[in-house]
């Protein structure tokens, strides 16, 4: 024997139902000729009155409110998880918004589909699936938002790195002098004097400059073979540079533009050992000769 499910007097669906039970509710004025239903299996909805079963049945009445005993379709925990997925996506840059998108177009469906098994909350799946598609389209603003501050910070450790490098040599060229009676190594071999006192060959190389190159700096030529204590302690003596290795000379060597904060900033070793991060317009302000 076929069962049945209707649409109530409040817009909810019901069922299934037994050919009994609707004939007794017809009876009772619980439901009318325009109720709407469906056999089970059927995939559309109809009048009770246009059903050949029931066509004798029928005494035009209002339609009914909900019939007594009859439990309304349960939300969908499918369309809820969808809603709260797509909010989330504020927070995790839209990634939970993808699954919500998902769940809430399948909670819609089956929210719609008849039979046994059908699941309210298709305007709360609808709203997941809103929300959810919302933060996807922003992923691309999230990315675009993010990329400079990235970038920024990539070149911030780069100039951090740099000036470690700058300190470590500055720190080998005045212990060379420490152990040649404080004068500083020979300016044409100086990468050469210094390399077994660096704790690592990498301190030669700026993570900002050509991954080619064996050594990124140069050596103020003027300090080459002086005696320590007679150079002034803010002579630069070690300068971001690309002539290779063992090179030496004066801010002619200095790249056309420096290497950090898009190309703003150039790392300069002072005599003393401290290494600053300068502006292109402090460079003419700087002391070359010791």
């Amino acid at each position: 024997m076929p069962s049945y499910f209707i649409i109530g007097g409040d817009g909810k669906q019901y069922g299934p139902i037994s050919a009994d039970d609707l004939r007794k509710w017809i009876a009772e004025g619980r439901v009318n000729a325009q109720t709407k239903a469906h056999v089970e299996g059927a995939t559309e909805w109809q009048s009770l009155s246009s059903l050949p079963e029931l066509k004798d049945v029928f005494h035009d009445s209002p339609l009914p409110p909900l019939p007594a005993g009859a439990a309304p379709a349960k939300t969908s925990g499918l369309a809820i998880t969808s809603l709260v997925l797509g909010i989330l996506g504020l927070f995790t840059c839209g990634i939970t918004a993808l699954f919500g998108l998902i769940l809430g177009i399948v909670a819609m469906v089956k929210a719609k589909s008849p039979g046994r098994g059908a699941a309210g909350g298709s305007g709360i799946a609808l709203a997941g699936v809103i929300v959810s598609a919302i933060f996807l389209l922003m992923i691309p603003i999230f990315i675009a938002m993010l990329l400079p501050a990235l970038a920024a910070a990539r070149e911030k450790a780069q100039e951090i790195n740099c000036l470690n490098n700058e300190k470590q040599l500055a720190v080998a060229l005045r212990m060379y002098a420490d152990d040649h009676t404080n004068h500083f190594p020979p300016a044409a071999i100086w990468c050469d004097a210094v390399k077994t006192s660096l704790p690592l060959k990498s301190m030669f190389k700026c993570p900002a400059a050509n991954p080619a190159s064996q050594c990124d700096y140069a050596f103020n030529a003027k300090l080459g073979g002086m005696d320590e204590n007679n150079v002034n302690p803010q002579t630069v003596m070690i300068f971001e540079s690309d002539a290779g290795w063992n090179a030496s000379g004066g801010p002619e060597l200095m790249p056309s533009q420096g290497r950090h904060l898009r190309g703003r900033i150039f790392v300069i070793a002072f005599a003393d050992g401290h290494v600053e991060a300068v502006t292109a317009s402090r460079l003419s302000t700087l002391r070359w000769d010791p």
